[in-house]
C-alpha cells in the first residue's frame, strides 16, 4: 500500500470515531463504573455548549461534571440520584432529554399540535380551492381569468394600437 493510502485510511478512522473528550486521569478504575458514567455522561447537557453531552464537551464546566458523575458513582449513588442531584443543582436543562412533566409539557407536546394546526390548515386550504375551482371561479394568479365582452374588446383594441374613439 502506497504512504498515501494509508494516510487517507487513518484519517477517514480517524474521521469516522467519536471524538470524546473524557481524558485518561479522570477514567475510574473499575470499567463497569467507568462505563456507567460514560452512559450518564452521554445523556447530560454542557451548559456551556447547549447542545453537547458532557461527555463529548472540553468545556471546563463539562468536565467537572464528569468528575462529580464519578464522584457521585464512587459515593454510591445509583444513576436516577445522580440525576436528581444534578437536575437540583442546575434544573432539568441538565438533561438532553428533559424528563415529562406539567414544567416540561409544552416542550413535548408543541410538536404535536403544530401538526395537528399544520394539517388542519392545509386541509382548509385544500377545501377552499376545492370549492372555487367547483364554483368556476378563479383563485389562482397563474389560471386565466375570463374576460367580459366589453374587456376583451377593449383588449383587443389596445392590442392593435388604435385609439380610444
Amino acid at each position: 500500500m502506497s504512504t498515501m493510502r494509508v494516510l487517507v485510511l487513518a484519517l477517514v478512522l480517524a474521521a469516522s470515531s467519536p471524538a470524546l473528550a473524557v481524558r485518561p486521569g479522570e477514567q475510574l478504575p473499575d470499567e463497569a463504573q467507568e462505563a456507567r458514567a460514560r452512559r450518564l455522561s452521554a445523556e447530560l447537557r454542557c451548559l456551556v455548549c447547549q447542545n453537547q453531552s458532557i461527555d463529548d464537551s472540553d468545556a471546563s464546566l463539562a468536565v467537572d461534571l464528569r468528575r462529580l458523575v464519578r464522584e457521585r458513582i464512587l459515593a454510591g449513588d445509583n444513576d436516577q440520584a445522580i440525576r436528581t442531584f444534578l437536575v437540583a443543582r442546575y434544573g432539568e436543562f441538565v438533561l438532553l432529554k428533559p424528563r415529562f412533566s406539567l414544567q416540561t409539557l409544552v416542550l413535548w407536546g408543541l410538536p404535536g399540535v403544530a401538526l395537528v394546526l399544520g394539517a388542519g390548515a392545509a386541509f382548509r386550504l385544500f377545501r377552499r380551492r376545492r370549492a372555487v375551482a367547483e364554483a368556476g371561479g378563479v383563485d389562482e394568479p397563474d389560471m386565466p381569468a375570463t374576460l367580459s365582452t366589453a374587456e376583451q374588446e377593449e383588449l383587443d383594441r389596445l392590442l392593435a394600437g388604435k385609439p380610444r374613439g
